[in-house]
């Protein structure tokens, strides 16, 4: 019943874009931890939209931000908060929700808890062996995101790391640093909660798991905004506008829990 009812709404929503015409697009283009739950609000938009299309090109976080700023999409995605310096150039930050970002290790690795302090420390390099935080005599393998990614941005920035991580693989999208991590039992690396599989493991942060009550609450201590970046001074077309306030509506509430992060509204 609340689907349904969910989807009537949208439908109300939709009607202003009669007049819009059939084929009507909504681009969109970011942060590649943003893919499922923006799909899933596209697939719901366009179900109660007949011939509209809305795209999303994972490019990562701050090639979207380029993109909206350059006028090559409508709605820039971004998986951090916008820099002083991006706001300064136009652009207005609207948080839709919250994600977790989760420490992954290979399931082989015995490891299942870590402090901020020790994952800081694996990062920067002061801890280069597994056995030294109760794992197996084994070197850890540190896997991280390029240096333009929202989610590396925020992990960064709750452990304190800007500028120090030693990485050994810096890959340009969630899933590479995922199976990156499954394929080798010494690596640890950290992906948006959502998007984690089970191909690798999870660990607890200070005794905390990371799952959707727990970045609600805030016990959960690594999470960060997901973000749209839209042109403070231009105008979205009638189309690009109605996905906008579907989206950061609370009728969309429970199509982003879905997805595995926590609404913003």
């Amino acid at each position: 019943m609340k689907k349904f009812i969910s989807i009537l709404l949208v439908a109300v929503m939709a009607l202003s874009l009669a007049a819009c015409g059939g084929g009507d697009k909504v681009s969109t283009d970011g942060s590649t931890s943003m893919e499922k739950v923006i799909g899933a609000l596209k697939e719901t938009f366009e179900g109660a939209n007949s011939g509209v299309e809305v795209t999303y090109n994972p490019s990562g976080s701050s090639a979207g931000i380029t993109a909206v700023l350059e006028g090559r999409c409508d709605i820039g995605l971004a998986s951090r908060n916008l820099k002083d310096e991006e706001k300064a150039q136009g652009l207005t930050e609207t948080i839709l929700a919250y994600d977790g970002i989760a420490v992954i290790v290979n399931p082989e690795n015995t490891v299942e808890d870590l402090t901020v302090e020790q994952i800081a420390a694996i990062y920067t390099g002061a801890i280069t062996n597994w056995s030294e935080v109760g794992g197996e005599d084994l070197e850890i393998v540190l896997i991280g995101r390029e240096a333009s990614s929202g989610t590396r941005d925020g992990f960064e920035s709750v452990t304190g790391t800007e500028d120090a991580c030693q990485y050994r693989q810096e890959l340009t999208s969630t899933g590479d640093v995922i199976t990156a991590v499954s394929q080798n039992p010494g690596a640890i690396g950290y992906a948006s909660v959502a998007s984690v599989k089970d191909t690798v493991k999870a660990l607890k942060v200070g005794g905390v798991a990371p799952t959707s009550d727990t970045v609600k609450d805030g016990s959960y201590a690594i999470q960060r905004p997901f973000v749209l970046a839209t042109k403070a001074d231009a105008q979205l077309s009638e189309t690009a506008q109605a996905f906008f306030d579907y989206i950061t509506s609370a009728e969309a509430n429970e199509v982003i829990a879905a997805a595995g992060v926590v609404p913003a509204n």
